[in-house]
Parts: structure tokens; sequence; C-alpha cells
């Protein structure tokens, strides 16, 4: 596997592979691999002869007071698991080769926008969060030129946003979703899960948990959601900020009588850290 960090390089990769007529599959990640990283990269493999993988921390969808300084960094742990899942090329760009305008020391600037759908439920939480994973999944968009951008399932909503703007300004590239990988508990895996005391851990085990009893017990959307909310009540340790049900196909939320395929979506703080989940239910 071979590593590249200026735009230059990855073009100079980029244009190899396609000369040689392979397919081109990229994986957009944050560092901090684990489990759940490595399953996105072996749907990847399946599908294309060439996989990228970047490793980026991306300032713009970090809130004020939010983990950016924190957030686990561990390059040379990922590019050794990187290579043994199979990539081809990490892509470990700095701050300057993603935003080559930005001016030293200010914030680059936000490019994309995601409307009404990137203000709800984590964007409420998070204002501008989706607009600045947006603004960065277009740059690396157009640096590696991909088929295909493999994504978790586990970031429904800005799964549905990538859909939706790749759908417009990306007509030709295919967006695969991948399926949420879980601990032997059911807790999704997340980077940030390293954050968690034991203790801790199993709280954050009861979001995964509230879903299953959801899924399992509903008979109508105001059931499911009456369901999950009695579920996490027992847990008040875990500090809810929403459990709610939208329709998986637009993101509206789900209206008496509703048929059809439904995302119900979680997020809880356990400690310092924020969790978030789904799971999909059908009526």
């Amino acid at each position: 596997m071979r590593t590249v960090i200026s735009a230059g390089e990855l073009g100079a990769a980029i244009d190899e592979a396609k000369a040689a007529e392979k397919k081109i599959a990229f994986v957009p990640t944050m560092g901090a691999l684990h489990a759940g990283h490595l399953s996105l990269i072996a749907e990847a493999r399946k599908r294309a002869e060439f996989v990228v993988v970047s490793i980026f921390v991306n300032p713009l969808q970090f809130g004020a007071g939010e983990d950016f300084d924190k957030y686990p960094r561990t390059i040379e742990a990922d590019s050794e698991r990187l290579a043994e899942a199979g990539a081809d090329l990490l892509f470990a760009p700095t701050v300057a080769v993603i935003y080559p305008d930005r001016t030293p020391g200010e914030t680059p600037r936000v490019t994309k926008s995601a409307g009404s759908v990137g203000e709800i439920l984590e964007g409420a939480v998070r204002p501008g969060h989706f607009d600045g994973m947006l603004t960065v999944v277009a740059r690396l968009f157009d640096l590696v030129q991909p088929d295909i951008a493999v994504f978790g399932a586990k970031d429904a909503q800005q799964l549905f946003l990538i859909r939706r703007m790749a759908k417009v300004d990306y007509p030709s590239l295919e967006i695969v979703e991948a399926p949420t990988v879980r601990e032997p508990s059911g807790l999704a895996m997340s980077s940030r899960n390293r954050y968690l005391s034991e203790t801790q851990l199993e709280l954050a085990e009861h979001l995964s948990a509230a879903l299953r009893i959801a899924k399992a017990t509903a008979t109508t959307p105001e059931h499911a959601l009456e369901s999950a909310r009695t579920a996490m009540a027992k847990t008040p340790e875990a500090k809810l900020d929403y459990i709610a049900l939208v329709d998986a196909d637009s993101f509206a939320d789900i209206r008496e009588g509703f048929k059809g395929r439904a995302l119900m979506l979680i997020a809880a703080r356990v400690g310092e850290t924020r969790l978030i989940d789904n799971i999909e239910i059908v009526f």
C-alpha cells in the first residue's frame, strides 16, 4: 500500500489506475480505524480493482466545544490496518491540501449547504456540521475521482445527504451503503467508543437495545417511539438528545398511518461522549 499526502501525488496515482482501466472505490474516514471501517474497505474491495482510503480529521464538521482537538489520531496504526485490509492507496492530506484557499489561521470556507435536512436531528444538535461534512466530501470526490464510494449505515443522516448531493453533482458516482458493524453486545462500533470506560460501555449498549426493542414490538410508528423512549428512560445516565422516526427515503417525519420503510434514529451522551445509532423498521 502506498501513502500520499499531496494532491499531486494523489492525482498521479489515480491517473495510473485509470490508465490501467481499474475501477476506483473510495472510503473516506477520519482515522482511528476499527472493524467497522475495515468492513467498508472489504466492501470496496469486492467492487473495484483499486481502493483508496482517506484519513482526514475535518475541522469544518466540528463545532465549538466539540472534540476536534482530542479526536484520536492514530495514523501509524491505521496505516498498518489498511495495508492488512487490502487498501491500495492511503491519502492522508493536511488541512492546506484539502482547503488550499484557506487563509492561515482562519476557518476554511464552507462551499456546500445541507439544506433543511441538515438542520434537523444531528444538524439541530450540531449546527453547521453537515455543511462542513458535505464540503469535505465534495472536495475529496473531486480529488479522488472515484467510480464508487462506500459509507457506513450508522451515519444515516450523513449518508442521506451525501446520496442527495451525489445525485446532482456526481451523477456517475455509485454510493454504496455498508451495514453497521456492532460489538457482541450490539453497540455500534465508533471511533469515539474508545473514550468510554467499562461502566460507560455498558450504558452505551442501551442505545442499540432500545432500537431493537422498538423494532421487535412495533405495531405502529407511535408505538415504536413509545417503546424506545420507555427503554431509554430506564437508563437516565445516558443523556438522550433525541429518538426520532423518519421516512427512510426522504427523512421527513413519519405521520399517522405511514406505510413503508422508516429509520429510527437515536443520539445520547454517555459521560462526555456523544453516540448515535439507528435501525430500519418497516410498517
